[in-house]
């Protein structure tokens, strides 16, 4: 997703994605460790995605108590 798709959203949807994101990187590492994995390119993709929703989260987090 692009940041500023994300940005519109609330904390309590970030959340959720973020939790969503991170079951379906676990399903695909399952799938690494299993021997077959359809897509690697989605690893990175997730892990960007992650990061993205961390970042937005910890920026409104910084600017309440700043």
């Amino acid at each position: 997703m692009k940041i500023k798709e994300l940005r519109n959203f609330s904390n309590e949807e970030l959340l959720q994605k973020q939790s969503q994101l991170k079951e379906e990187l676990f399903k695909l590492n399952l799938q690494r460790y299993g021997g077959r994995v359809d897509k690697p390119h989605l690893f990175s993709l997730i892990k960007r995605d992650i990061a993205r929703i961390q970042t937005i989260l910890n920026e409104r987090k910084n600017r309440k108590d700043g």
